[in-house]
């Protein structure tokens, strides 16, 4: 993804920054946005996320978002939802899905 960058050398963090510690090292990171928010990119998406280092990461920030759209963490929004579920029925999750 194009736009993800690292804050420069000497800011100062913004609150809950650090949340978003693991994009840095996404492995999609300069890839096009197309392929993770478009029908005809899934295969692309998920073939990036299968090599991502952060992909747990990636797929634990959309599961608590939670996400609607495109190919996070290797899911896409219905495979999501399932997964969201699943972690929700097994005490996970605090919240219904």
């Amino acid at each position: 993804m194009k736009h993800i960058r690292s804050a420069p050398k000497g800011t100062t963090p913004v609150a809950g920054a650090s949340q978003w510690a693991w994009q840095s090292e996404a492995e999609c990171r300069g890839e096009s946005t197309e392929d993770f928010f478009s029908p005809g990119g899934e295969a692309a998406a998920k073939e990036i996320c299968g090599w991502c280092p952060v992909r747990t990461d990636c797929l634990d920030y959309a599961i608590s978002r939670p996400e609607p759209y495109g190919i996070w963490g290797g899911l896409n929004e219905d495979e999501r939802v399932s997964e969201r579920r699943r972690r929700w029925r097994r005490g996970e999750l605090g919240r219904a899905a």
